[in-house]
């Protein structure tokens, strides 16, 4: 049987592409919604993509474990941002790797390392290609590249039910590695919007955030040990409940984007599956009020497992809301113990900040004859949800119907919030006013929206969504004007060029103005002990 292969430039599998008559009913509905949207362009096919000759040559002795076929090659050539989908849409691969390695354990991710250093071939970590930031795609000139798959190396090595903690391979999808827990009856539970494809090394090399919008809001804090390989050695942390015993090991990987090394395995915080589940939507006339009502929420100590607060345009696109009301929505969880009470305060705050529940609780609920009873429903909640799960699909067909759909997210302390909130607004809209046809407001008018993906005692992670018009054959460009507008009021303003989506290529500008130069001169100084020929990644996060 033939092996169900992903695109090569989009989000997916190939099976999943929709037809011609398909897209043309899409781009009816994409422009009764936004009020744009031009005429379908298709992609141009793998036969049709033009690709460079290898640079490289697999060596003989290494048996099967490179190739340079076309489609491996493209495959891995770019991420999933915005610029990438274009780009890979219009056949547009200028930095495709030379040769794709597939190891199967360390020893071949050693011989990979190893060889490319000899050869002066960079080498760049790839999971499941779903990086929005650049951090995939070698963008690195003359200098040979190797494209190091870690998905072979996808299973659960071991499961500690005394700990409740397992040993799991880092090329294990999000997928993969909950059904190998579900046997035990138990799950990681870190559930970000590239889940599907995603894999576990990939999480912690980007600091990615998860399912949980509280307490647990990134993969950090699911991390007990990571074992990595560099140049120069294997790197493995000893596997504690915590230490205070210098700077983290763990701490200097997650997050490390592939330069120092590439994360082989890791244990990991599991937990039993959960059975009380109870999620609610909350409407709001403002989003400052609702803003208020999420700050006392998180610093209530409720730790809502969701609590993502939707502005009303945002609401309004995901199918969620009318538009003219901001949307909370809540959720709690827990394997134990029933959670009505955790939401009954939870409403009550969101209430006293002028929310109203668009109906009751949905979920089911443990209680003490351990018996489960369904409560509730909500429209809202469902539709938020979808929206959530389908928009990576979806974007694919907003390309080819000429929408430009593409997001940027931060962080900032509850006390600058309402001022960065407002300064960022007025940027990007001004700028995609700038750049983009169409009316500045009313119908048809380009969107930019606002919600919360995460929240903490001290400060929300506003994550912001822009769709307009796009200029066919310009939008790589058209986008970079707004992105640039963008992480400018975002660093001016005092937040994080990012919360969850890495720094790679595409952040590099504004991830040096924000961090410390003694921490970048200590970044570089372990980079060259590590790697000194500068193999992994260059490029990524530090220059080559």
């Amino acid at each position: 049987m033939a092996r169900r292969r992903l695109k090569h430039w989009g989000w997916g599998y190939e099976d999943q592409a929709p037809s011609r008559e398909e897209l043309e009913r899409a781009a009816g509905g994409v422009r009764g919604q936004l009020g744009f949207g031009g005429e379908i362009e298709a992609a141009v096919p793998l036969d049709r993509v033009e690709v460079r000759k290898p640079r490289l040559k697999a060596p003989a002795g290494l048996g099967n474990l490179f190739s340079d076929d076309r489609y491996e090659r493209v495959s891995r050539a770019l991420g999933k941002a915005y610029r990438d989908v274009v780009r890979g849409f219009r056949g547009e691969f200028e930095n495709p790797p030379d040769l794709v390695a597939l190891p199967r354990d360390e020893s071949e991710i050693e011989a990979v390392l190893s060889w490319a250093e000899a050869e002066g071939a960079a080498v760049v970590p790839f999971g499941g290609g779903t990086s929005v930031v650049g951090g995939v795609e070698p963008r690195l000139g003359d200098r040979p590249v190797v494209s190091l798959d870690l998905r072979r190396l996808d299973r659960v090595l071991e499961v500690d039910t005394a700990s409740m903690a397992a040993r799991i391979q880092a090329g294990a999808t999000g997928p993969g590695l909950e059904d190998q827990l579900r046997r035990h009856g138990l799950t990681l539970r870190h559930f970000p919007q590239s889940f599907e494809y995603s894999t576990l090394g990939g999480w912690i090399a980007t600091r990615a955030g998860g399912h949980f919008a509280t307490l647990y809001t990134h993969i950090d804090d699911l991390v007990e040990s990571v074992r990595a390989i560099t140049p120069r050695g294997s790197w493995e942390s000893r596997r504690l409940p915590g230490s205070g015993a210098g700077p983290s090991p763990d701490r200097a990987l997650i997050g490390s984007e592939g330069i120092l090394g590439v994360i082989a395995e890791a244990w990991v915080r599991i937990r039993p599956r959960p059975e009380s589940k109870l999620s609610c939507g909350v409407e709001f006339d403002e989003f400052a009020a609702a803003g208020g009502a999420v700050r006392e929420i998180s610093q209530a100590g409720l730790y809502p497992t969701n609590c993502r607060l939707l502005d009303a345009l945002e609401a309004a696109t995901t199918g969620a809301g009318s538009g003219e009301k901001s949307l909370l929505v809540l959720g709690f969880e827990s394997a134990h113990h029933p959670v009505d009470e955790q939401m009954r305060i939870a409403l009550e705050i969101a209430e006293e900040h002028g929310g109203t529940p668009n109906s009751p609780p949905t979920g089911r609920n443990v209680h003490p004859d351990s018996t489960n009873r369904p409560v509730g429903g909500d429209e809202a909640v469902g539709a938020w949800r979808s929206a959530f799960l389908f928009a990576p699909y979806l974007r694919d067909t907003l390309v080819a119907c000429g929408v430009l759909s593409e997001t940027f997210e931060t962080a900032i302390t509850w006390d600058r919030f309402e001022d960065f909130h407002a300064s960022t607004m007025e940027a990007v809209r001004a700028k995609v006013a700038e750049v983009c046809d169409g009316p500045g407001e009313g119908p048809g008018a380009p969107r930019v929206t606002c919600r919360f993906t995460h929240v903490y005692p001290d400060g929300p992670a506003p994550y912001f969504t822009v769709m307009a018009p796009a200029v066919r054959g310009g939008e790589v460009e058209q986008w970079d004007e707004i992105k640039a507008a963008a992480s400018e009021a975002v660093i001016e303003s005092g937040g994080t060029i990012t919360h969850h989506h890495a720094v790679g290529r595409d952040h590099r500008p504004w991830y040096d103005r924000q961090r410390p130069a003694p921490f970048a001169a200590a970044l570089r100084a372990a980079k060259k002990e590590l790697d000194p020929a500068a193999i992994l990644n260059p490029g990524v996060l530090i220059d080559p």
